[in-house]
């Protein structure tokens, strides 16, 4: 009976506590007219300025370490976001026997790497 009382009591604290996100997210105004101001609302216009929003990118530094140390086993692919049957091909081939390796070192230090929410503006 004093396990069930506890448990309610447990789930309606947690159930209450973590409902909302607490954290701002500006947006950037560009101005299209010497009049008219416009919030943008598309996802290549905006810069997102608050740590929250930083947090969805990925580090390239964090990518070419991973990059070396096991890139073989694809784990700068998995850190970024590749498919997993991409990333499954590229284990058994071995890394399309080295050459896709290198094109992805040379595609993480150039900033052209496909990586979901992108690539954060400092190295590591």
């Amino acid at each position: 009976m004093n396990f069930k009382i506890i448990l309610s009591l447990m789930v309606l604290l947690l159930a209450t506590k973590f409902t909302y996100a607490s954290f701002p997210v500006e947006r950037v105004v560009k101005t299209t007219h010497a009049q008219e101001t416009t919030v943008s609302s598309s996802e290549e216009d905006e810069e997102y300025v608050s740590p929250a929003a930083m947090a969805g990118k990925k580090s390239q530094g964090i990518a070419v370490i991973l990059w070396f140390f096991l890139g073989g086993l694809a784990g700068h692919r998995w850190y970024l976001g590749s498919p997993w049957y991409w990333n499954v091909l590229f284990i058994i081939t071995f890394g399309g026997f080295g050459i896709w390796w290198v094109i992805d070192l040379i595609d993480i230090l150039t900033g052209n790497y496909p990586a979901k929410g992108g690539f954060k503006s400092d190295f590591f």
